[in-house]
């Protein structure tokens, strides 16, 4: 089944540091325009391990050990697109393998990637960075007189956690009651099933750390609920819509991704804005590779930002990991630094692994002056 990317995986898969091997990570792009069928998949898929282990013949660095055990990774990937892997549902996939370090991770994805294979001691993440937080985690609350449901989004699916449901009274339920009581009763009913689920809402935001929601309401309903939302939920709503009255879960998603989607988009430029700001007058921000990967270097990064398509060769201590522009020692522990080209990995790693979050920027040229790239800063 594909899976979306959440902060938890990729925090973990930067967390992976090769000890007696080395690491394979392989991204494969699977949007039927370019593969339509398993034939095409296979195909493509052995080109790049072809390329993979091409390059490993001129990697004179490793030992025996480490050839042996990346030869056996590469056909164990052949083997894993070949005859195991379930295409259904995905646009991408990435697989990771260190079988001397015991990891092997398959990840197919609900968004595409581009292909690309490559051989380290860390993981190649920077592809999976776009697709962190496409909805992963958010929250899709349905209340309306009869419905009270909450759901969280995972592995591009709603799943339900909370059901607060009940049946309200209808008219032929009237009896012997005056009309007014009998409105009376119904408002009063409705205001404490409105109270309950937005108790039950407010309990998940705040077990779940403030994850995105959205609300599927009727508009007359809308204002009376959010008047008994806490100020937390109410802070983390990315947004308001309305479906059928027995929309599926199905119809839901459909209806909620756009909504998540605007919301992300001004979370960005909200990001960039504040980012402009503590650059142009030399506050907490960082600009250009050189002064983002010394802060990443020094746990400062709260928020990397870069442009689709940023990246430059670095260089890094294989001691400490310490990430700069410039070759020689590390100024930490004196070990010579070592070339990586991949200096955008460097950056991500380095502020995952200090507690910092990612954002790959969309259409936006903001970073385009500083080399695609930036930082917002604890300090």
């Amino acid at each position: 089944m594909a899976a979306t990317v959440s902060w938890e995986k990729l925090r973990e898969l930067a967390a992976f540091r090769a000890v007696r091997g080395r690491a394979i990570s392989l991204y494969l792009d699977l949007d039927p325009s370019v593969a339509p069928t398993a034939g095409d998949v296979a195909a493509r898929a052995n080109a790049l391990l072809n390329e993979g282990e091409r390059a490993l013949a001129a990697k004179s660095e490793l030992t025996h050990d480490q050839r042996a055990g990346l030869r056996e990774d590469f056909e164990r990937i052949r083997r894993y697109v070949d005859d195991d892997f379930d295409r259904q549902g995905s646009r991408g996939l990435a697989v990771f393998a260190d079988g001397l370090d015991n990891l092997w991770q398959t990840l197919p994805l609900t968004e595409h990637v581009p292909d690309a294979v490559k051989v380290a001691g860390e993981l190649h993440l920077a592809p999976l960075v776009p697709l962190v937080g496409r909805g992963e985690g958010a929250l899709v609350a349905v209340v309306s007189r009869e419905r009270g449901e909450v759901y969280r989004l995972r592995d591009g699916r709603l799943h339900e956690v909370v059901d607060e449901g009940e049946e309200q009274p209808s008219r032929h339920d009237q009896g012997g009651w005056s009309q007014a009581n009998f409105q009376r009763h119904i408002d009063q009913l409705s205001a404490e099933h409105m109270r309950r689920v937005a108790g039950a809402l407010d309990r998940q935001v705040r077990r779940l750390h403030g994850p995105g929601v959205v609300i599927v309401c009727p508009e007359p309903m809308r204002a009376d609920f959010e008047q008994v939302l806490s100020h937390e939920t109410r802070a983390a709503v990315a947004g308001w819509t309305q479906a059928e009255a027995h929309a599926t879960p199905a119809r839901l998603l459909e209806l909620a991704v756009p909504v998540l989607e605007a919301w992300r988009a001004e979370q960005e430029a909200a990001a960039l804005e504040r980012w402009r700001e503590e650059a142009g007058r030399n506050g907490r921000a960082a600009a250009g590779w050189e002064h983002v990967l010394e802060a990443a270097s020094d746990g400062r990064v709260e928020l990397l930002l870069f442009q689709d398509g940023a990246n430059r060769d670095a260089f890094q201590c294989p001691r400490c990991g310490r990430a700069s522009t410039s070759d020689g020692s590390c100024p930490l522990d004196g070990t010579r630094m070592e070339r990586r080209p991949e200096g955008l990995d460097l950056a991500v790693h380095q502020t995952l692994s200090h507690g910092g979050t990612v954002r790959a920027v969309g259409r936006r040229r903001d970073l385009d002056p500083v080399e695609g790239i930036g930082a917002l800063l604890r300090y």
